[in-house]
């Protein structure tokens, strides 16, 4: 993991937090940044970072809603596929099961179709009779069985006629509901630009400050709960190998819907983790929040970190006190601390 080493213990990564913070531009002197109180009726550099953060909150939520309804309809379109297979292959048997009966009922018809008492007065002998009832019989059962067979596919067929329907109303509704969220994903992406694009570059800069120090107290704050006290345990080998593809990953940009390589948004980078590990897990946050949970005290590198009450962002945790998660729009994947934003719950991948 390069930097991030076991040793160190879970202070080393406050340190590290706490020198980003300090060092930045204007916090030399090692205070908190503080923007210059605005004029009346503007609003200050903390309320638009607020304004910001809360945008691309709502943006992350439907991004979620986006992520699941393409992975339901990339469902039912597989079903829908699967049911085209079998309503053929019905169809082929139906057609085989008719040219059977159609042979079936010539081969009656060229028998004459006598009644067992005129082919019993017709024959040259009792016995040869009972012969020819006993094959008559078994004519009779192998043509019930054919059609029998013949109502039963018939039936297959009536079945998934109506299972394809539901299936294509369900993926209709999933297309349209995945419109919906990105509808609502690109609205919120452009409003939050709209009020960073204002911004003059110095403001920007200090709105990165303030982003930074606001990560640091808040994981400062969970910290001195004594969170990360007994917090030691090894990565599985599964989960080396998840933590060394999403540190891997540094650097690249957020970019919603996006599973990789070349940028991710939170749960495509975790899931794609995991699957470079061997572990296919589910796409978004908050299908992944159904994951075998575990307590903070025994998380171990790999686990997932599920954020805020509607498991709208997630990240990896890699030891140290760190996760390393895809943060937001505008945004690279990037190192955090583990308790930088509200934790709703820890997950497992390979339990």
């Amino acid at each position: 993991m390069g930097a991030v080493r076991r040793r160190r213990g879970a202070s080393s990564f406050v340190v590290l937090c706490a020198l980003a913070v300090l060092t930045a531009p204007g916090l030399a002197t090692g205070t908190a940044f503080a923007a210059p109180p605005p004029e009346p009726g503007v609003k200050s550099l903390e309320q638009v970072r607020k304004e910001i953060e809360d945008l691309y909150r709502q943006a992350g939520t439907a991004t979620d809603a986006y992520n699941l309804a393409e992975a339901e309809t990339k469902t039912q379109s597989d079903k829908i596929v699967e049911i085209a297979k079998q309503v053929a292959a019905g169809q082929e048997r139906i057609t085989t099961l008719k040219s059977r009966a159609g042979a079936a009922a010539r081969a009656q018809y060229r028998s004459g179709g006598l009644p067992p008492g005129a082919q019993l007065a017709l024959s040259d002998s009792p016995s040869q009779f009972l012969d020819g009832a006993d094959r008559l019989r078994q004519g009779e059962k192998a043509t019930s069985d054919l059609l029998s067979e013949l109502n039963r596919t018939q039936s297959d067929l009536q079945q998934y006629a109506q299972e394809a329907s539901t299936r294509w109303a369900t993926l209709e509704a999933n297309r349209i509901k995945q419109e919906d969220s990105k509808k609502q994903v690109e609205q919120k992406i452009k409003a939050a630009e709209e009020l960073e694009s204002k911004l003059e570059a110095e403001e920007k800069a200090k709105l990165i400050q303030l982003e930074q120090e606001a990560q640091y107290q808040a994981q400062k704050a969970w910290l001195s709960t004594g969170a990360m006290k007994d917090v030691n345990n090894a990565a599985s080998e599964a989960g080396k190998r998840a933590v060394q593809f999403a540190t891997a990953q540094m650097g690249k940009p957020y970019v919603w819907g996006a599973t990789g390589p070349g940028s991710f948004d939170c749960s495509g980078l975790t899931s794609q983790a995991w699957r470079a590990a061997g572990k296919g897990i589910p796409r978004t946050s908050q299908e992944q929040l159904r994951l075998p949970k575990v307590a903070i005290k025994d998380m171990r590198p790999g686990d997932l970190i599920i954020y805020f009450d509607d498991a709208s962002h997630v990240g990896m945790y890699v030891g140290d006190g760190a996760m390393v998660h895809a943060p937001r729009p505008g945004r690279n994947v990037t190192l955090a601390g583990a308790g930088s934003m509200p934790i709703k719950a820890v997950v497992r991948p390979d339990a």
